[in-house]
């Protein structure tokens, strides 16, 4: 007897056969999901990022972990580190580094499956919220360009 998921779909009888060939998301996975919901962001917001790096990581390294006060290396989605708009000045400083985002893979992937939404959806929301407080935006000018984004 099989067992039906909720799409309708029957398991496999062998439990050794359950998504079999199936894989996580890679780091190169990530870096093109990443590089495609950025380039559906609208203008207006990417125009904010200009030159923005986009870094995906299995997760933040110590350091990163000890200033942000994380309990775990799961505790950390993404991080923007950078000079925001309202610190930025018409004069940029010797030796300063461009703005960059870092998503963290695991931690994405953990959230991924304890929640109800799709990974490129959660990728983009990372995305718009690590560029998008650091620039100053509301929660709810977030929302919006999230839905713009579809």
């Amino acid at each position: 007897m099989t067992e039906r998921l909720l799409t309708g779909a029957a398991l496999p009888n062998d439990p050794n056969a359950y998504l079999a060939g199936q894989r996580a998301p890679t780091l190169a996975d990530f870096e093109r999901l990443a590089a495609e919901a950025y380039d559906r962001l609208p203008t207006t917001f990417r125009a904010l990022s200009d030159g923005l790096i986009i870094k995906v990581e299995d997760f933040p390294d110590d350091e990163t972990l000890d200033e942000m006060e994380c309990e775990t290396p799961f505790d950390l989605l993404g991080l923007f580190r950078g000079v925001g708009m309202a610190q930025d000045s018409a004069v940029s400083q010797t030796g300063q580094f461009p703005n960059m985002v870092w998503l963290y893979r695991r931690p994405m992937l953990d959230y991924w499956a304890e929640h109800d939404e799709t990974l490129g959806h959660l990728v983009t929301h990372v995305l718009v919220h690590e560029i998008g407080h650091h620039f100053g935006l509301s929660d709810a000018d977030m929302e919006a360009i999230e839905k713009a984004v579809g």
